[in-house]
């Protein structure tokens, strides 16, 4: 793998940089924003988080072997009888994104950017490995979605890399933005539009202003755009974009899915046309979400020139992201483990798996809240009901301040049910049950903590 070079001209262009003894610097082969991982001849950027401030460890970055380091200008008076090269900005965390960019121009590396309500960090990882089978990738890791984590996995491509695949994340307005344009991507994908984060980006039409701006910079950028028109808002406002491939189930585009059959496990046949060529794909992951999912990154790597072997060969080492659709088969039940973050959509998507999956007659959900709703989190948890009816599953466990309001919507219709007030009460409850010869979803936002309850049935109860 070839190294990056990190030269002095690319650290002049960041905007506003001051350089202090630019005679004693050598070119640099990584960049970095942490001591404890950082690696000899870096360059390191001192920025101030949440919780810790880079300024503290401008010596420790020196002593591990960094080739230069960037400060706050605010910070210049304690850091000028440094006697060794450094950079001040005027704000680190803003420059750490300008070298980024200053790299992905100067390198050329094609960039895949996606976002969207549900599915892009799934989507992300499937057409990852489906590019593999042709192309040298590197992929945004675990969260790495935001101001920092986008500039980060630029800095982890090499010479060598042909694309880059990026994860952008919001839950504000002007993160996509920002983002973008550091990345610049020369194609973009927004899996959906859905009720996520609405607290604060409003309602789904701020939900779709902020994801849209991917498309705009993508587009000012000479980009192309991958347009799910199964979705009805992306397909009302770019359904009929002339620069864009447009990928679905439901409507006959440029790439066309149709689910065949589904396995009593809940795993999907997937007929796939393209170019008026068709082939089918058996995916060893469950749900239809996960088809959606092939579907668009599918859609992606047709047109990036794979054949349908590489794509097949592909498809069969696809794997689900831990804590997202993740199916844990134990000798008495099977737990279908979706704990690492909620919103209405995918609460939905969950519920059709546990109805798809056919080992067990039993069907349980066990629900926590779904964050980020703002004042409509009380409607919208009661709104639950409908995919509830729909799933036509028998027993419903719910936890939380907000899924009381789906449990007293529950009142009337004919299953089982029960509300907790703690999480003490409700792994007494799933001890005693046991919930032998069942399949059992669990499922909720991040700040839930649901991975509790998955750990039960798989350390306690296995």
């Amino acid at each position: 793998m070839s190294k990056l070079n990190v030269t002095i001209k690319d650290l002049f262009n960041i905007p506003g940089a001051e350089i202090f003894y630019p005679d004693e610097l050598k070119t640099s082969h990584s960049v970095s924003i942490d001591t404890r991982t950082i690696r000899k001849g870096a360059v390191y950027f001192a920025i101030k988080g949440e919780k810790f401030d880079g300024h503290k460890f401008v010596e420790d970055a020196y002593k591990k072997g960094a080739n230069i380091v960037v400060i706050n200008k605010s910070k210049l008076e304690k850091f000028k009888k440094l006697n060794r090269p450094f950079i001040a900005v005027n704000d680190t965390t803003k420059a750490y994104g300008h070298l980024a960019n200053i790299l992905r121009k100067k390198y050329g590396w094609k960039i895949i950017s996606i976002t969207g309500s549900n599915g892009k960090t799934t989507t992300k990882e499937f057409l990852a490995t489906l590019l593999k089978e042709k192309y040298n990738v590197v992929k945004s890791e675990a969260n790495n979605n935001n101001h920092i984590g986008v500039p980060l996995t630029i800095f982890s491509a090499s010479k060598d890399t042909d694309f880059i695949i990026i994860e952008h994340g919001t839950n504000h307005f002007g993160e996509i933005k920002y983002t973008a344009d550091i990345a610049q991507p020369d194609f973009a994908l927004i899996t959906n539009i859905g009720e996520s984060h609405i607290e604060f980006l409003k309602d789904i039409d701020g939900v779709f202003k902020e994801k849209e701006e991917l498309f705009k910079s993508t587009l000012n950028a000479g980009g192309k755009l991958f347009v799910n028109v199964d979705d009805p808002v992306l397909y009302h406002y770019y359904g009929n974009f002339e620069n864009a491939v447009r990928y679905g189930f439901n409507r006959n585009y440029e790439v066309r899915g149709k689910v065949e059959s589904v396995s009593d496990e809940g795993n999907l046949k997937v007929k796939i046309n393209f170019k008026n060529k068709e082939f089918s794909a058996t995916l060893p992951v469950p749900g239809f979400s996960n088809a959606q999912n092939f579907i668009a990154s599918a859609a992606v790597a047709l047109n990036l020139g794979m054949n349908k072997n590489e794509i097949l060969s592909g498809a069969a080492k696809l794997k689900t992201v831990e804590g997202r659709l993740t199916i844990i088969k134990q000798s008495n039940r099977v737990v279908i483990n979706d704990s690492y973050n909620s919103s209405p959509n995918s609460v939905k998507a969950a519920l059709e798996l546990l109805s798809e999956i056919k080992t067990y007659n039993r069907k349980a959900a066990i629900l926590g809240d779904i964050f980020e709703l703002g004042g409509k989190a009380k409607m919208i948890h009661q709104r639950l009901v409908l995919y509830i009816v729909e799933s036509n599953i028998q027993e419903i466990y719910t936890i939380g301040s907000n899924m009381k309001y789906l449990n007293k919507e529950l009142k009337n219709r004919f299953l089982i049910k029960k509300h907790f007030e703690s999480s003490d009460d409700l792994m007494k409850f799933i001890m005693n049950d046991g919930f032998e010869e069942s399949v059992v979803l669990v499922k909720g936002s991040r700040g839930m903590k649901m991975e509790q309850y998955v750990e039960l049935f798989t350390n306690r109860l296995n």
